[in-house]
């Protein structure tokens, strides 16, 4: 999931510094609490671990929010999830970041929105002797202590794998990309373009330059202005997140194409999955957000206990096909159990 300068100035942008500050105080004086059970004796210190995504609206990020809750009670540690809703709010999850820095939190586990943005807090968090451990997409940067992550340009290379594979290697095809400054998605657009050209040389690429945006909405448009142009004369199209690959699922079921162009996806949202059971998409590349959540704040632990850790966590990658998808393995992977561990948290 993902970045960057949007054109309108969303609602949650308008949520001054105090404001967020007060709601991470709240958060963090719960956590606070629970140091202490019975007759006020103050148990031994828990660790205060903040979770920071890139926003709140997907369901992807409330997968790694669950994974993140599976850590912590497993661990017996203390996570604040805290993040902006749209994943466009640069300034909103650096006021965020700031805040909990100033809070002192033990450790910070952060899904930077920007890869050079969020350099500077991090910084500063480490500065403070404050461990950073980056999930989801790469930060510019050396501060951080470890980095979790899908290999996204492995996975736009199962993308091109796939959507080669179902074109039997002819034809033409478009990418929509995501949105400016999103590393991940870079890493699997680029990903997606280099297997393209080593593979499947006889597939055209007559667009790989239009960006959807970080909604559903903006993607849905510049979905629906490709198909305009280009609907009667493609085989194959591929987009690199969920809401790129919503919106133009959205856009070519709404323009008759649906089930005619092939379509290859990334990540398993319901809309998406149901997309591939009736044939309207082809292959989703499937992380595993829930996993993501879990190693990030298992690395974050690792790290405040003085244990070694890798400066890179890989986590899983599959190609979900309406031939596997109801596989045992699969079925795990895109089913994960978000309500029990969500739940645990918040009682």
């Amino acid at each position: 999931m993902n970045s960057n300068t949007g054109q309108g100035e969303p609602a949650m942008r308008t949520l001054r510094l105090p404001a967020i500050a007060a709601l991470i105080s709240c958060a963090f004086l719960c956590a606070c609490a629970q140091e202490k059970e019975g007759g006020g004796k103050e148990e031994k210190k828990r660790y205060k671990i903040a979770v920071i995504p890139k926003g709140t609206a997907h369901i992807f990020w409330k997968t790694v929010h669950a994974g993140a809750a599976k850590a912590a009670k497993e661990l017996d540690v203390d996570i604040i999830w805290m993040g902006p809703q749209n994943e466009d709010d640069r300034v909103q999850q650096i006021q965020v970041v700031q805040n909990f820095i100033s809070r002192r939190v033990d450790a910070i586990v952060l899904a930077p929105l920007d890869d050079v943005a969020l350099a500077a807090p991090v910084q500063t968090a480490v500065q403070r002797k404050i461990p950073v451990v980056i999930i989801d997409s790469d930060l510019k940067s050396t501060d951080q202590s470890s980095f979790v992550a899908t290999d996204n340009r492995e996975g736009g290379c199962l993308g091109a794998r796939r959507l080669g594979e179902v074109m039997d290697g002819k034809g033409k095809a478009i990418m929509l990309r995501y949105n400016v400054g999103s590393a991940s998605t870079h890493n699997r657009e680029e990903g997606f373009l280099e297997e393209m050209q080593a593979k499947f040389p006889e597939i055209e690429l007559v667009s790989t330059d239009q960006y959807g945006g970080v909604t559903k909405e903006s993607s849905m448009q510049a979905s629906q202005n490709l198909l305009t142009k280009y609907g009667d004369d493609i085989q194959g199209i591929f987009c690199p997140n969920e809401s790129s690959a919503f919106g133009m699922l959205r856009a070519l079921q709404n323009s008759g194409y649906a089930g005619k162009i092939h379509f290859v996806g990334f990540d398993t949202s319901e809309g998406l999955l149901d997309g591939l059971r009736k044939g309207h998409v082809e292959g989703l590349v499937a992380q595993d957000p829930f996993d993501m959540g879990y190693q990030g704040v298992k690395t974050a632990v690792d790290v405040l206990q003085g244990k070694e850790v890798n400066k890179r966590v890989p986590t899983r990658l599959e190609i979900v096909t309406p031939e596997n998808i109801d596989s045992p393995g699969i079925k795990e992977l895109i089913n994960p159990e978000l309500d029990r561990w969500l739940k645990a948290e918040s009682s």
